[in-house]
């Protein structure tokens, strides 16, 4: 019988709604199994244990009377130390925020809560969530990069420390790291769930992150969450679905459209190769697959994310760097001064090739259910002092769309592969059923030898 940090936020939320788990153990055995392993790891910055069970034994109560408050009643979730909680520390991995404590939730904290979901703690951040490394390891080799900036959000989900954690993605924040773990990551439509209470990288580019185990899980975070806010100008008034319903539907084989220009050319020949292993699988499994040439303004989506981001991390940032430059690590700092410089023309121009591209995107998706490319171009590098190369994840988080990364193998040093389906705006029913598809078809369930 499994210990209850190894069950899913579905297995544990059933469990919970059929009275066979408490949630004060479930709260107890994630503890725990925190204990036993960050010391190493360094995944968590901030756990309220005091809190974290107060919490659980009111959940218990409420299961044993019958009440449940959703989705999500009685599951800890964790969160990146950039979500506002309030009450507690929310310092963005930065000497600059180091000591802020917000006194409101974060949106999509009030509806992990509403959902009956518990706050484990904040796990590690890059600072202000851009390229400056953390102090996390990555579990499948510590001398290799956990990625970022959802580093400890991964690293923790990976170990089994939580079974769902929060991170963000401006470039390719959530997915990256999610793929150097060996997890699942989900990316929604931009405007899908609300950045209001997140500290911002980029306001035009910033989506909150999902880090699970499951596409299951993801499929079921994704419903807590999702919605339009008056407080988040960004977020969309798009009619948020049933999608574990959606996903049921498209649990089928896919027509899933295959990329190689530019992807074949920047992976290493083993990446490719898994993921040309990872389609041939698919395809025997029952799935159509055909090949999509990418359009011409694919050439400057790279270029017009790092101006925007650049801008508007300068722009958020302008009023703390003016007196605190020097407590910023060089990454960040030199991000933000570079965007200091750049003239609002150029700005405007780069917002303009986005909206271009995201309108080729949307033509060259609409041709089959999903896209399939690699997550990453190589594994993870063996270098601490880089998150690693966010260069596949940019294009869809510069267009908008939604992507979903599923593990995909082992690289011959033992460090987990992974591909990447990209689909349709607000469409993330149909790409999580068939994310579903190719995960049951793939059978893969990964996880570091030493924290199995």
């Amino acid at each position: 019988m499994p210990q209850p940090y190894e069950l899913t936020v579905s297995q544990a939320a059933q469990e919970i709604k059929d009275k066979k788990l408490s949630p004060v153990d479930l709260a107890l055995s994630l503890l725990e199994r925190i204990d036993d392993t960050d010391k190493d790891l360094k995944a968590w910055v901030t756990i309220d244990r005091e809190e974290v069970l107060t919490n659980a034994k009111q959940r218990e109560d409420e299961a044993r009377q019958g009440k449940t408050r959703g989705l999500l009643h009685g599951v800890p979730v964790g969160l990146k130390d950039i979500f506002y909680t309030a009450g507690m520390k929310t310092a963005a991995g930065s000497k600059v925020y180091a000591d802020f404590v917000p006194d409101f939730d974060a949106t999509s904290v009030a509806k992990i809560k509403e959902a009956g979901g518990i706050i484990l703690g904040k796990a590690v951040t890059t600072e202000f969530a851009t390229a400056d490394p953390s102090p996390t390891f990555n579990p499948w080799n510590f001398e290799h990069t956990p990625g970022g900036s959802s580093s400890g959000s991964s690293v923790a989900v990976a170990t089994k420390t939580v079974g769902a954690a929060l991170g963000s993605q401006t470039g390719g924040s959530t997915c990256r790291p999610a793929a150097y773990n060996g997890i699942v990551g989900l990316k929604a439509t931009y405007g899908r769930i609300s950045r209001y209470g997140v500290v911002p990288v980029s306001w035009s580019l910033d989506h909150v992150g999902i880090l699970v185990r499951t596409v299951e899980d993801a499929a079921l975070m994704l419903q807590v969450m999702s919605g339009e806010d008056i407080n988040d100008p960004g977020s969309s008034s798009e009619p948020v679905p049933d999608f574990m319903k959606q996903m049921a539907e498209h649990d089928r084989p896919p027509t899933i459209g295959i990329v190689s220009h530019y992807y074949a050319e920047k992976s290493t020949p083993e990446v490719w190769a898994n993921t040309q292993e990872t389609v041939d699988r698919l395809t025997a499994a029952g799935a159509e697959v055909v090949e999509l040439g990418l359009p011409d303004s694919f050439k400057s989506c790279h270029s017009a994310q790092r101006i925007v981001m650049n801008v508007e991390c300068a722009a958020f940032h302008e009023q703390f760097h003016a007196t605190q430059a020097e407590d910023y690590g060089p990454r960040v700092r030199a991000g933000m001064e570079m965007g200091m410089l750049v003239p609002a023309t150029k700005y405007l121009q780069a917002q303009r090739l986005r909206r271009q591209f995201r309108n080729d995107m949307v033509q060259m998706v609409r041709q089959v259910d999903v896209v399939l490319t690699p997550t990453i171009p190589a594994p993870a590098p063996r270098d601490r002092n880089t998150t690693g190369d966010a260069s596949f994840q940019v294009p869809w988080t510069t267009s908008g769309l939604p992507t979903i990364t599923l593990p995909s193998g082992l690289s011959e040093d033992g460090l987990p592969l992974a591909v990447q389906l990209g689909a349709l705006p607000f469409e993330e029913g149909k790409m999580l059923g068939a994310a579903k598809w190719c995960e049951g078809a793939l059978g893969l369930s990964l996880s570091p030898p030493n924290y199995s």
